[in-house]
């Protein structure tokens, strides 16, 4: 059995050690701005519960249940996704709209995206599978039977001075595209159509021109343009002679990439380096 005196001093130890533990609650409840059942704030960055974007979750569920394989392949596909990847959101001119155009527009989330289309007929299709692309109609005056004549034409004067497309004295400017277009500044530009396959479809000859005079024109900064079926000796051609050889940064699998600066910010700066 234990002495008596130790019992005491034992009580009193754990009488003070609960005193201290109460009063300790006690500053907690009393201290300004605490609450005890204050519950603990996730950032919204970090939320689980956050929707998918409506444009992500209509391109996932169109290609996970469509058979269609766009034209580009892989390898092509993503030589400008990772531009997108380091520019979007941004600006983006497709002229062409095709089974990939979803995906672009998906990719370039946060962003816009145009796409430039010579048949109205495959327009209003798409349009109505895909209501959130925005499109727009546009007419072609060429036939790819007049590349080399055109290609002639491209090098006068007028067609190496740069200007707004709408007011460009060349031929090879296309000055009917919706006002949006020439009002954008773009960050990418594609070039997968018009039709070029048939000696009597439009050929890209304008398309490939107007878009060097959009990059070049732009007030600052570089404009990627990617050219589709560059393997093509029309393609090939008007890619090398007006979006120049000097501004290629690299040709994968049928696609062509360009890098144009601004021809604003460089005073005297020749039409190709």
């Amino acid at each position: 059995m234990k002495p008596k005196n130790q019992s005491s001093q034992k009580n009193l130890k754990s009488i003070t050690i609960l005193t201290l533990f109460f009063l300790f609650i006690l500053y907690l409840i009393l201290r300004p701005n605490f609450s005890p059942f204050q519950p603990i704030k996730i950032p919204h960055s970090l939320s689980i519960c956050n929707k998918i974007p409506h444009s992500l979750s209509e391109s996932l569920i169109h290609y996970a249940t469509t058979k269609a394989i766009p034209i580009q392949n892989i390898t092509e596909i993503s030589v400008t996704w990772r531009v997108l990847e380091d520019l979007s959101p941004c600006n983006f001119l497709v002229f062409g709209l095709g089974l990939d155009s979803l995906m672009w527009a998906s990719l370039n989330h946060g962003g816009r995206t145009v796409f430039l289309e010579e048949s109205d007929g495959w327009m209003r299709l798409v349009k109505e599978q895909m209501p959130s692309l925005e499109m727009y109609h546009v007419v072609y005056d060429t036939k790819v039977t007049q590349a080399i004549q055109l290609l002639q034409i491209g090098k006068s004067k007028d067609c190496q001075t740069v200007s707004d497309p709408r007011y460009s004295k060349c031929p090879l400017a296309l000055k009917n595209l919706p006002e949006e277009v020439y009002d954008t500044e773009w960050d990418l530009i594609m070039v997968d159509a018009p039709t070029a396959w048939d000696p009597t479809k439009p050929g890209r000859m304008k398309a490939i021109y107007t878009s060097g005079l959009l990059a070049r024109n732009k007030r600052d900064g570089e404009t990627h343009v990617f050219v589709h079926d560059i393997e093509r000796a029309v393609e090939n051609k008007f890619s090398r002679a007006f979006l120049c050889e000097g501004y290629e940064r690299e040709e994968v699998g049928r696609l062509g990439h360009f890098v144009i600066p601004s021809h604003r910010s460089g005073f005297g700066r020749p039409f190709c380096p």
